[in-house]
């Protein structure tokens, strides 16, 4: 990975940019089965969705978004923590088995794969989930569809286990998530 790279939470006033690198990832050939948007949806959302949606991802500790930003400021990817709690519905229905960060959202563009940016990206969103205090999270999890080997062979090098739980995709029942677990260590 480059050095000049640098892995940071986003900020509101970004909005623009989360937008854009989103409507990017979502016409990526692989969005039909990493992500549960799609491209038409996303693109018509009035930009009031993508300034909540920002800040949501900007401050606080129930949601972070980060980005890698190369040394132009252009942004090459993309991951968000969730905090779930067993109080609380998680993003498939149901409580969530523990107090855990939920990653969702993991993208980097084409041209920067293989670079090692998505370990960084991963790191960063651990460093934030672990390093809360309250809450203290026990856990990190994702899901990933059954048909993207290559995402899930990414995860299992990152030391995320199938936990042996799918959930049906909400739009194409039909098709499953596997949960993907990493217990704190």
């Amino acid at each position: 990975m480059n050095p000049d790279h640098v892995m940071r939470r986003v900020r509101a006033e970004e909005w623009p940019s989360v937008k854009e690198l989103r409507l990017v990832a979502l016409q990526d050939p692989a969005a039909p089965v990493a992500f549960l948007e799609t491209y038409e949806n996303a693109v018509g959302q009035p930009d009031a969705f993508w300034q909540q949606r920002t800040a949501g991802g900007a401050e606080g500790t129930d949601v972070a978004q980060f980005v890698a930003e190369a040394a132009d400021g252009r942004w090459l990817g993309s991951v968000t923590v969730l905090v779930e709690r067993p109080d609380r519905e998680g993003v498939f229905g149901g409580a969530a088995e523990a107090v855990q960060g939920h990653l969702v959202g993991v993208f980097v563009r084409p041209e920067a794969r293989g670079t090692g940016l998505t370990d960084a990206l991963f790191r960063a969103a651990e460093e934030w989930a672990l390093g809360l205090d309250d809450p203290y999270l026990t856990r990190l999890r994702l899901f990933v569809h059954e048909d993207n080997p290559r995402a899930a062979a990414f995860y299992r090098r990152y030391g995320f286990v199938p936990s042996g739980n799918t959930v049906p995709v909400p739009a194409r029942p039909e098709e499953r998530e596997v949960e993907m677990v990493r217990e704190r260590p």
